[in-house]
Protein backbone atom coordinates (compact mmCIF):
# COMPACT_ATOMS: atom_id res chain seq x y z
CA UNK A 1 0.00 0.00 0.00
CA UNK A 2 3.10 2.75 1.31
CA UNK A 3 4.47 1.98 -2.82
CA UNK A 4 1.14 2.98 -4.50
CA UNK A 5 1.24 5.79 -2.36
CA UNK A 6 4.70 6.66 -2.64
CA UNK A 7 5.19 6.10 -6.52
CA UNK A 8 2.88 8.89 -7.66
CA UNK A 9 4.33 11.27 -4.98
CA UNK A 10 7.58 10.46 -6.46
CA UNK A 11 6.33 11.50 -9.73
CA UNK A 12 4.62 14.44 -8.61
CA UNK A 13 7.79 16.20 -7.20
CA UNK A 14 10.00 14.90 -10.90
CA UNK A 15 7.49 16.39 -12.26
CA UNK A 16 7.33 19.53 -10.15
CA UNK A 17 11.68 20.04 -10.53
CA UNK A 18 11.20 19.61 -14.21
CA UNK A 19 8.92 23.59 -13.83
CA UNK A 20 10.34 26.42 -14.19
CA UNK A 21 9.80 28.76 -11.05
CA UNK A 22 8.64 32.33 -11.83
CA UNK A 23 10.24 34.68 -8.99
CA UNK A 24 9.40 37.80 -10.10
CA UNK A 25 11.17 40.57 -11.66
CA UNK A 26 9.08 43.95 -13.31
CA UNK A 27 5.99 43.35 -14.53
CA UNK A 28 5.81 43.03 -18.62
CA UNK A 29 3.88 45.27 -20.56
CA UNK A 30 0.19 45.19 -20.30
CA UNK A 31 -0.48 45.50 -23.80
CA UNK A 32 2.22 43.13 -26.14
CA UNK A 33 4.23 44.15 -29.01
CA UNK A 34 3.99 41.71 -32.19
CA UNK A 35 6.79 40.39 -32.92
CA UNK A 36 6.96 39.44 -37.23
CA UNK A 37 9.53 39.23 -39.80
CA UNK A 38 7.62 40.95 -42.07
CA UNK A 39 8.53 44.17 -39.51
CA UNK A 40 12.17 43.64 -40.09
CA UNK A 41 11.46 43.22 -43.64
CA UNK A 42 9.53 46.74 -43.71
CA UNK A 43 11.93 48.48 -41.58
CA UNK A 44 14.94 47.78 -43.70
CA UNK A 45 12.96 48.77 -46.76
CA UNK A 46 11.50 51.91 -44.83
CA UNK A 47 15.72 53.12 -43.77
CA UNK A 48 16.66 52.06 -47.88
CA UNK A 49 13.86 54.43 -49.26
CA UNK A 50 14.16 57.12 -46.84
CA UNK A 51 18.29 57.04 -48.10
CA UNK A 52 17.35 57.03 -51.42
CA UNK A 53 15.00 60.16 -50.62
CA UNK A 54 17.43 62.02 -48.91
CA UNK A 55 19.84 61.53 -51.98
CA UNK A 56 17.58 64.07 -53.68
CA UNK A 57 16.99 66.36 -50.50
CA UNK A 58 20.30 65.58 -48.45
CA UNK A 59 17.63 65.07 -45.63
CA UNK A 60 16.98 61.53 -44.41
CA UNK A 61 14.02 61.26 -41.62
CA UNK A 62 13.53 57.77 -40.35
CA UNK A 63 10.43 56.50 -38.38
CA UNK A 64 10.95 53.10 -36.35
CA UNK A 65 7.86 51.35 -34.46
CA UNK A 66 8.18 49.60 -31.63
CA UNK A 67 6.83 46.89 -33.46
CA UNK A 68 9.83 47.02 -35.73
CA UNK A 69 12.87 47.33 -33.12
CA UNK A 70 11.20 44.74 -30.58
CA UNK A 71 11.17 42.17 -33.96
CA UNK A 72 14.56 43.09 -34.51
CA UNK A 73 15.92 42.54 -31.46
CA UNK A 74 13.95 39.17 -31.14
CA UNK A 75 15.78 38.30 -34.36
CA UNK A 76 19.15 39.05 -33.00
CA UNK A 77 17.96 37.27 -30.07
CA UNK A 78 17.17 34.21 -32.27
CA UNK A 79 20.10 34.24 -33.93
CA UNK A 80 22.31 33.89 -30.59
CA UNK A 81 23.26 30.93 -28.95
CA UNK A 82 23.07 31.84 -25.54
CA UNK A 83 21.18 34.88 -25.61
CA UNK A 84 21.13 37.50 -22.13
CA UNK A 85 17.32 37.14 -22.44
CA UNK A 86 14.06 36.21 -24.43
CA UNK A 87 10.64 37.36 -25.18
CA UNK A 88 11.37 40.95 -25.76
CA UNK A 89 9.16 44.10 -26.43
CA UNK A 90 10.55 46.95 -26.57
CA UNK A 91 8.36 50.29 -25.55
CA UNK A 92 9.46 53.56 -26.99
CA UNK A 93 8.15 56.20 -24.38
CA UNK A 94 9.41 59.71 -22.84
CA UNK A 95 12.90 59.66 -25.16
CA UNK A 96 13.51 55.90 -23.45
CA UNK A 97 13.86 52.64 -25.03
CA UNK A 98 12.47 50.16 -22.24
CA UNK A 99 13.46 46.98 -23.80
CA UNK A 100 11.54 43.81 -20.86
CA UNK A 101 12.86 40.34 -21.13
CA UNK A 102 12.73 36.94 -19.76
CA UNK A 103 15.95 35.49 -18.15
CA UNK A 104 16.29 32.10 -17.05
CA UNK A 105 18.93 30.51 -14.52
CA UNK A 106 18.77 27.13 -13.80
CA UNK A 107 14.64 26.34 -13.13
CA UNK A 108 14.02 29.99 -11.95
CA UNK A 109 12.75 32.61 -14.50
CA UNK A 110 12.73 36.29 -13.95
CA UNK A 111 11.78 39.53 -16.08
CA UNK A 112 13.98 41.64 -16.85
CA UNK A 113 13.62 45.56 -17.97
CA UNK A 114 16.26 47.80 -19.43
CA UNK A 115 16.06 51.30 -19.83
CA UNK A 116 18.45 52.86 -22.41
CA UNK A 117 19.05 56.46 -24.19
CA UNK A 118 19.16 56.43 -27.84
CA UNK A 119 21.79 59.42 -28.70
CA UNK A 120 24.22 60.60 -31.03
CA UNK A 121 27.79 59.47 -31.19
CA UNK A 122 29.58 63.15 -31.85
CA UNK A 123 32.42 61.54 -33.46
CA UNK A 124 30.70 59.07 -35.95
CA UNK A 125 27.22 60.95 -36.15
CA UNK A 126 25.58 57.21 -35.44
CA UNK A 127 23.08 56.09 -32.86
CA UNK A 128 24.58 55.53 -29.29
CA UNK A 129 22.93 53.33 -27.20
CA UNK A 130 23.49 53.64 -23.89
CA UNK A 131 21.88 51.59 -20.71
CA UNK A 132 20.79 53.64 -18.11
CA UNK A 133 19.66 50.62 -15.89
CA UNK A 134 19.07 47.03 -15.69
CA UNK A 135 16.38 44.98 -13.21
CA UNK A 136 16.92 41.90 -13.55
CA UNK A 137 14.42 41.13 -10.73
CA UNK A 138 15.61 38.75 -7.74
CA UNK A 139 18.71 37.70 -9.31
CA UNK A 140 21.93 39.90 -9.29
CA UNK A 141 23.34 41.61 -12.18
CA UNK A 142 26.11 39.44 -13.39
CA UNK A 143 29.46 41.30 -14.16
CA UNK A 144 29.68 43.00 -17.01
CA UNK A 145 26.33 42.64 -18.19
CA UNK A 146 25.60 46.04 -19.22
CA UNK A 147 28.36 45.83 -21.25
CA UNK A 148 27.16 43.12 -22.72
CA UNK A 149 23.39 44.11 -22.97
CA UNK A 150 24.48 47.50 -24.50
CA UNK A 151 26.67 45.78 -27.03
CA UNK A 152 23.73 43.44 -27.88
CA UNK A 153 21.45 46.32 -28.15
CA UNK A 154 23.61 48.64 -30.39
CA UNK A 155 24.31 45.95 -32.97
CA UNK A 156 20.88 45.09 -33.23
CA UNK A 157 19.61 49.03 -33.90
CA UNK A 158 22.95 50.51 -35.81
CA UNK A 159 23.04 46.94 -37.78
CA UNK A 160 19.89 47.58 -39.59
CA UNK A 161 21.57 50.65 -41.01
CA UNK A 162 24.17 48.99 -42.41
CA UNK A 163 25.93 50.07 -45.64
CA UNK A 164 23.22 52.56 -46.47
CA UNK A 165 23.99 54.79 -43.99
CA UNK A 166 27.71 55.30 -45.30
CA UNK A 167 28.35 59.41 -45.56
CA UNK A 168 25.06 60.05 -43.18
CA UNK A 169 25.51 61.89 -40.08
CA UNK A 170 22.61 61.47 -37.40
CA UNK A 171 21.75 65.72 -36.08
CA UNK A 172 18.53 64.18 -34.02
CA UNK A 173 16.43 61.65 -32.21
CA UNK A 174 13.07 61.75 -30.75
CA UNK A 175 11.45 59.40 -28.91
CA UNK A 176 7.65 59.60 -27.94
CA UNK A 177 4.43 57.46 -28.12
CA UNK A 178 5.81 54.28 -29.70
CA UNK A 179 8.06 55.92 -32.22
CA UNK A 180 11.77 56.87 -32.69
CA UNK A 181 11.76 59.51 -35.49
CA UNK A 182 15.83 60.37 -36.64
CA UNK A 183 16.60 62.93 -38.80
CA UNK A 184 20.10 63.64 -40.45
CA UNK A 185 22.03 64.83 -43.60
CA UNK A 186 24.19 63.00 -46.07
CA UNK A 187 27.47 64.34 -45.97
Amino acid sequence: MKHKILIPLFVLMLASMACSIFIGGPDYPAQTVPVSTSEVQNMQTQVANAFVDGAKTGVVTIKITESQLTSLVAAKMLAQENPPFTDPQVLLRDNQMQLYGKIKRGSFSANVLILATVGIDPVTGAPKVEVVSVDFGPFPAPEGMNAAINAVVAEAFTGSFGPVATGFRLESIVIADGVMTMTGRIK
